[in-house]
């Protein structure tokens, strides 16, 4: 890797920021954050890389601090953290945000456009960010890295096993929507980083598009300079243990001490059970439950608010008042002296999980010297299999589990061994930059093979991968297929000569014709997949290489669209005879005409209108009548790409030959009416300056036009008078 590598970092849900992260906030503010901020810093350690951007969510909310709404935040020289909008601007939690995911990804766009850098690696987190890299490496046709945290099916099996109903779960979690989202992921990354064996052998094993070849066991590290033991005991007084001491009656007993976000699947109830039913347990220590910061249990959400009142019931049933603490508040610089204060107290931390994925608290309990009691499920195994600094529990059995806690304290030999053994393994096993380190070599490994693939393509005129020609595109050619496109076999091969020697030139299709025709038609004519495939007349865009989906632009125009009743209207009417199934989609009915007996375009939007029926109409050739949703045609979907993929309208030249091409030759950009066009619906634009009626046929008149506008000059002549100059220069008035 002689090139330092951009690697974007996706996290959307939770509050993310740089310096005092607000863990425990909320049951969408845990573990991953820290795992992804402690991540970002790493590698932005790490000389092989040049550039890491962290993108987030925007929020802008007055509940939550100003930062979130902050579009950029530098966390270092080479690290930033980058927000986008998505849906609402006020914090939504993670069930909620599926709607939103595809506006959160139509953003990243332009960005790497303005920043004329696209990632060498998009590596995403959870279910939601690995929708977003699956969409986002599909048309950047980058590598893509999965790390999935927690997996839907597993949460949906243990809250099963613990008596949830399994309508509650859908209702609360979105589990199903969640499990599809991880499924797409899971059949579509390049591989998966799993923190241990058990993800890969028992979790990942659910799923349909279960891989084991594309996954790798890499556990995350643990920031050593900040968990650790003092320096000297003796001095060792932290302000958060007045906190503490101010609800227990002895407070020199050692301490069980529990750290996570109020969250049902943190198990907090068994283990106030395990400790209230467990009378020698009582005796010999105080339990310290920290569950997030709270000023108001009601202010809580849904979720969070359950667990608190069932924590305080249960401290009320037990009486544990005097020996359970359940502090309100700490700050992320309490964390480390908490970790401290439980093993001055000669005690241990436990985490009684339902699922664990990995357990980063673990890793911070054993860099500061203290015993771990934790769930048999996920990481705990592989942490205490290479520290071997405590006992592993069955997070179901409050009464195995209260034993264990109270063996583990009284075996005073064999917790000092635990302690160093705790120390040892985390620097042996579990630092950031030894991750990184592994991480690196994967990635090498798998950016030399594509390197060696995309070689080849090359050597056998591949042209540029979409991932060069992304940051190289400054304009696009966008044609309609028949009777513009093709019909003069030399004239396509001249344009596409043309076009493969300007790398800068994007290239798309737009036509009536479905996807499975359209491609049919351009391999009868031995024309280049396309940079875009409009089909269907606007009504669906894909993308090259593999031909992706737009899936914000088919979310967009699904507006006020009642395709079942427009279907039955136009079947009353005299003069139209339904197209071929294959000619027809969820957002397109296309129609012969007798152009004899068939009303206006006027007289048919009116009685559309009449019936309260909103659709495009649109005839062509005075043959063809395609019916649209109202934000659906050719035209609207090219202002849709130049959004997205931040390509100026004024450098779009757009050529057709029918009425279904008139709305995309119009506007700022500029447009090409081929010769052999037969459309008294045209004729409108003559008087357009920037409309260009070629005296050429077919891709021959495209070439005219090309040269009429300078469009693959530095400079293009574009009539509107917005000139553009070379990418280096911007843009220029005329």
């Amino acid at each position: 890797m002689d090139k330092p590598l951009y690697i974007a970092l996706i996290s959307v849900h939770g509050l993310i920021r740089g310096e005092q992260p607000e863990l425990g906030k909320d049951a969408d503010t845990g573990g991953q954050i820290t795992y992804v901020l402690d991540l970002a810093r790493a590698l932005g350690r790490n000389p092989k890389i040049g550039r890491v951007d962290l993108f987030t969510r925007q929020i802008v909310d007055s509940k939550v601090d100003a930062i979130y709404a902050q579009l950029e935040e530098q966390m270092g020289e080479k690290v930033r953290i980058i927000r986008f909008p998505a849906g609402p601007k006020r914090y939504l939690r993670k069930e909620s945000l599926w709607p939103y995911l595809s506006h959160f990804t139509d953003s990243m766009l332009p960005y790497f456009r303005q920043i004329g850098q696209i990632p060498d690696v998009v590596h995403s987190h959870y279910s939601d960010a690995g929708w977003v890299g699956t969409q986002l490496a599909r048309k950047l046709g980058v590598l893509h890295i999965h790390t999935g945290h927690s997996l839907g099916r597993v949460k949906k099996e243990r809250l099963l096993e613990k008596g949830v109903a399994e309508e509650t779960i859908e209702e609360r979690y979105n589990i199903n929507r969640r499990i599809e989202g991880e499924e797409i992921t899971q059949g579509n990354a390049s591989f998966i980083i799993t923190s241990t064996q058990q993800e890969v052998d028992e979790q990942y094993a659910l799923y349909d598009n279960y891989m084991p070849n594309r996954m790798w066991v890499m556990p995350p590290g643990v920031d050593l300079t900040r968990f650790n033991p003092p320096e000297n005991w003796g001095k060792f007084d932290p302000e958060i243990k007045q906190e503490v001491y101010r609800f227990l009656r002895d407070p020199k007993k050692p301490m069980i001490l529990a750290l996570s976000r109020a969250d049902e699947r943190k198990n907090i109830t068994t283990l106030i059970k395990a400790f209230g039913e467990n009378e020698q347990l009582r005796k010999k220590a105080n339990l310290v439950i920290f569950a997030g910061n709270r000023d108001d249990i009601n202010d809580l959400d849904k979720g969070a608010r359950k667990v608190m009142t069932e924590v305080l019931m249960l401290m009320d049933r037990y009486d544990l008042y005097g020996s359970m603490a359940i502090p309100k508040h700490n700050s992320l610089d309490d964390v480390p002296d908490l970790y401290r204060l439980a093993a001055r107290k000669r005690g241990v931390f436990v985490n009684p999980a339902l699922t664990e994925p990995f357990g980063l608290t673990l890793l911070e309990a054993a860099a500061s010297g203290l015993p771990l009691v934790a769930t048999h499920d996920g990481g705990p195994r592989d942490i205490l299999k290479n520290c071997r600094n405590g006992v592993l529990i069955d997070p179901l059995n409050a009464q195995t589990m209260g034993a264990s806690l109270l063996e583990a304290l009284q075996d005073r030999p064999r917790w000092r061994r635990w302690s160093k053994n705790g120390l040892k393994g985390v620097h042996t096993h579990y630092t950031w930059d030894g991750h990184v380190d592994r991480y690196l070599e994967v990635i090498k490994r798998r950016l030399k093979r594509d390197a060696k693939r995309h070689a080849k393509q090359m050597a056998k005129g591949g042209g540029c991968s979409p991932v060069t020609r992304l940051t190289r595109v400054d304009r696009l050619l966008l044609c309609d297929l028949d009777h513009t496109l093709v019909g003069d076999a030399q004239g396509i091969e001249l344009l596409m000569a043309k076009l493969k020697a300007h790398q800068n030139v994007g290239f798309g299709v737009a036509t009536a014709r479905s996807l499975d025709a359209t491609v049919k038609e351009l391999k009868k004519w031995k024309i280049p997949t396309p940079d875009f495939l409009i089909t269907s007349v606007g009504g669906e865009i894909y993308y090259r290489k593999n031909l992706i989906r737009d899936e914000s632009w088919h979310q967009h125009i699904h507006y006020r669209w009642e395709r079942d009743k427009l279907e039955l209207f136009m079947d009353s009417l005299p003069g139209f005879t339904k197209q071929p199934d294959t000619e027809q989609n969820a957002h397109k009915l296309s129609y012969y005409i007798d152009p004899h007996e068939v009303p206006s375009k006027r007289s048919l939007e009116q009685l559309l209108r009449q019936r309260d029926l909103q659709a495009t109409v649109i005839y062509s050739r005075q043959s063809y009548l395609d019916l649209l949703p109202l934000r659906c045609s050719k035209g609207m979907a090219m202002n849709h790409l130049a959004l997205k993929w931040g390509i100026p309208v004024e450098n779009i030249l757009a050529a057709g030959d029918s009425g279904n091409d008139r709305d995309m030759l119009m506007g700022n950009n500029m447009g090409i009416v081929v010769g052999n066009y037969d459309d008294v619906e045209l004729n409108v634009l003559r008087k357009d300056s920037s409309v260009l009626f070629a005296t050429e046929r077919y891709a021959r008149g495209i070439l005219e036009g090309i040269e009429h506008f300078r469009f693959l000059a530095d400079t293009i002549k574009n009539p509107r008078g917005c000139n553009y100059m070379d990418g280096a220069h911007g843009f220029q008035e005329a």
